[in-house]
């Protein structure tokens, strides 16, 4: 049985003459957690909704568990949970109301529990009761990702899921997100904040212009850039040393060098740099 949970397989997708996904390529493992970066326009949304298959495509192949979601669309939606950039739901409806149909939509059975424990963890349950319309910015946001797991998919898609939220609420969001990771969920996350990309992702996918210019390790995008020693002399000038071939830094030469050194700091390398390193080439 295959490892993987999504295939994009030299996917085109144009737009009159905007060509908005050019031979994208790559493929996320079941429980891995894949950040997809990119500017504006890149196409991470329309790649996103050719999945979903609120776009249809115009070339290669999307497999969703092996499926494809515009054979198998009632399958595949199953199998997926996606939280749209947009705040898509009736004002109308209460939390408890919204993931109670969600579920009935999806034909699946009652499951109270679940549905309370999605409120708990999101911190919904003290506003179960009240409409969507009355509830903050925050609280919309959250309610949109416990729309999308209120049928458990095996496989989560976050569309920009932080944009515009506190940074207490992201927080939390950020170790619900680790917790789901822990249990096997698969996620896909797009976004324009880069550092919560390199906190959370095993991998990453930097889609320019509608063309992936690279999918690899967090942790290898990373090595791409050295460390940096910030030295500060007694004079106050400010001298940066790189580590060295092997990593590290050679502390007794640089002592050697700025005996009179009042302040040592390592500058770790950034998801951030390297992200724009790419969109620069571009």
């Amino acid at each position: 049985m295959s490892n993987i949970a999504l295939k994009f397989d030299h996917v085109t997708k144009n737009f009159g003459d905007l060509k908005a996904l050019k031979n994208v390529t790559f493929s996320v493992n079941k429980g891995e957690f894949v950040a997809l970066l990119g500017p504006n326009g890149a196409g991470k949304t329309t790649l996103i909704n050719c999945l979903n298959g609120l776009t249809k495509r115009d070339g290669g192949e999307i497999l969703v568990l092996g499926e494809d979601p515009e054979k198998k669309p009632l399958q595949t939606k199953l199998a997926v949970g996606i939280v749209e950039q947009e705040l898509v739901f009736d004002p109308f409806f209460t939390p408890l109301e919204m993931l109670r149909m969600r579920r009935g939509l999806f034909g699946l059975k009652p499951d109270e529990n679940y549905v309370n424990w999605l409120l708990d963890k999101l911190s919904l349950t003290d506003k179960k009761h009240v409409r969507a319309r009355q509830l903050s910015g925050g609280m919309k946001r959250r309610l949109m990702i416990a729309k999308a797991l209120a049928h458990k998919p095996k496989i989560l898609i976050l569309d920009e899921p932080t944009a515009g939220v506190d940074v207490e609420l992201r927080n939390s969001l950020y170790a619900f997100l680790q917790d789901l990771r822990k249990e096997g969920m698969t996620i896909v996350l797009t976004t324009h904040y880069i550092e919560e990309a390199q906190l959370l992702a095993d991998k990453v996918a930097i889609q320019v212009s509608g063309e992936t210019l690279v999918f690899e390790t967090t942790k290898s995008l990373l090595a791409r850039k050295k460390k940096v020693l910030e030295i500060t002399t007694q004079e106050g000038k400010v001298i940066t040393v790189e580590e060295g071939v092997k990593g590290g830094f050679n502390l007794e030469r640089i002592a050697t060098q700025y005996p009179r050194a009042h302040n040592l700091r390592v500058i770790e390398p950034k998801l951030e740099d390297i992200f724009l390193e790419f969109t620069a080439k571009k």
